[in-house]
């Protein structure tokens, strides 16, 4: 079948590298796609959220099935511009409707969703610019640290958690009042802070039925030990080696399956990925935040670790039998450390020239920001390039990933050297 991926980060390249693997998939666009995408499918330049462009597309390439990696589109409504265009009805679209992919577009809509199919969640209040006052009083009834949230995306960095009471006070007007996150922070939650491990869980589903995908384990800081600015994230390891089957009973019986279930009675069509912010308090599972696709760089370790065919598990999800596949798991443990533009996640310099690639053995690049220029791959952005290795632990598997970054270059490279560091 002809498949149309939407995306142009590592994400996508690890989607595309496993989708080109299966015998279903004869011809595989992406758009945009990146440099590593262009040497294993075909790049198409239609933006993701141009859906009449995209429409013109899939029918003139009569494409059969789309995928959606990132959440703009998804947000957007792709879904339900399909299911509602006559000739467009018929083809799958891999990912929620616009309802659906609310629990990631609006943190308010993900709590109220929480709350009223009683999933574990942390306590919290929603503010506007109107009551911002009170958003400071109820700050003022919580324990530091403060937890600060964006209502709408805002490229993971909507997030701030700060210990000064006067300083969260300060952030909070200047989230409502003067828009530090731009109409992401027109409403912004309060949250009380949970102190405990984070971790990813992972699910497909058809709506009805689902599939629990390996667990994850991302670093969202830019400096080691956990330090500095937020990034969209710097590494990640699967599987999570303290969550034991105890904890996964948990996370599945008291936050997987209400989800499930809360989508049909809510009656939100949802077919795709929930992607599931966790953290384990005591051993106790409680949601931080929902996102309606897979989160990167996790999938750079999480879609290695699959083995069963994953446009299969595409289809499955589109004719609602996703009940009727066995996921096949690979027992090993994988790892990925993200080169980064230096700069990011502030101000960075594009276009600089990647060296070493053909010299990466016994590991997996998955591109993130690079392009091709005059045959060249250069970067395009702050997070260039994943390198993902397996290993029979997550240690052995980390050791090779800081090997093969060894043998790249480019002008400014940066990394985070301590991936994995805590959970020895």
């Amino acid at each position: 079948m002809t498949i149309l991926l939407l995306g142009s980060g590592g994400r996508e390249h690890a989607f595309a590298w496993k989708m080109i693997q299966s015998p279903l998939c004869d011809t595989l666009f992406v758009a945009p796609g990146n440099a590593g995408t262009a040497a294993i499918a075909t790049n198409v330049n239609v933006s993701i959220t141009d859906f009449d462009a995209i429409k013109a597309f899939v029918l003139a390439e009569k494409v059969e099935m789309v995928v959606v990696g990132p959440e703009d589109p998804l947000v957007k409504g792709i879904y339900d511009f399909f299911i509602n265009d006559e000739e467009l009805s018929h083809i799958p679209v891999i990912g929620p409707s616009k309802v659906g992919a609310q629990l990631e577009g609006s943190k308010e809509f993900a709590k109220e969703f929480l709350v009223r199919h009683k999933i574990p969640t942390a306590a919290y209040d929603s503010f506007t610019v109107d009551t911002v006052e009170e958003g400071c009083k109820f700050l003022a009834t919580l324990k530091p640290p403060y937890v600060l949230k964006a209502d709408g995306l805002a490229a993971g960095k909507g997030v701030l958690i700060i210990h000064d009471l006067a300083e969260a006070k300060k952030e909070l007007r200047n989230m409502l009042v003067h828009q530090k996150f731009g109409a992401a922070s027109a409403k912004v939650v309060i949250e009380e802070f949970l102190d405990g491990i984070e971790l990813s869980c992972f699910v497909l589903t058809d709506g009805k039925s689902y599939k629990i995908l390996p667990t994850a384990k991302d670093y969202k800081r830019i400096g080691e030990g956990d330090t500095g600015l937020n990034t969209g994230g710097m590494g990640a390891v699967s599987p999570v080696p303290y969550v034991d089957a105890v904890l996964m009973e948990k996370i599945e019986t008291r936050i997987v399956k209400p989800t499930i279930d809360g989508f049909q009675k809510d009656g939100i069509p949802y077919k795709g990925f929930v992607f599931i912010g966790l953290i384990n308090v005591n051993n106790e599972p409680i949601v931080i935040e929902y996102n309606v696709r897979m989160g990167d760089p996790e999938t750079e370790v999480v879609v290695p670790r699959l083995k069963t065919d994953l446009v299969e598990l595409f289809l499955a999800v589109a004719n609602e039998k996703l009940d009727e596949i066995t996921l096949e798991i690979d027992e090993r443990s994988a790892t990925t450390v993200m080169v980064v533009s230096g700069g990011y996640p502030e101000d960075y310099e594009k276009g600089k020239m990647i060296s070493g690639l053909d010299k990466i053995t016994d590991s997996i690049v998955f591109h993130a920001g690079t392009k091709l220029h005059n045959g060249a791959v250069v970067t395009s952005g702050g997070r260039v390039l994943a390198i993902t290795s397996y290993g029979n632990d997550f240690q052995e598997a980390i050791k090779k990933s800081y090997q093969n970054i060894d043998k790249l270059h480019f002008d400014k490279m940066n990394f985070r050297k301590d991936i994995g560091n805590d959970l020895l």
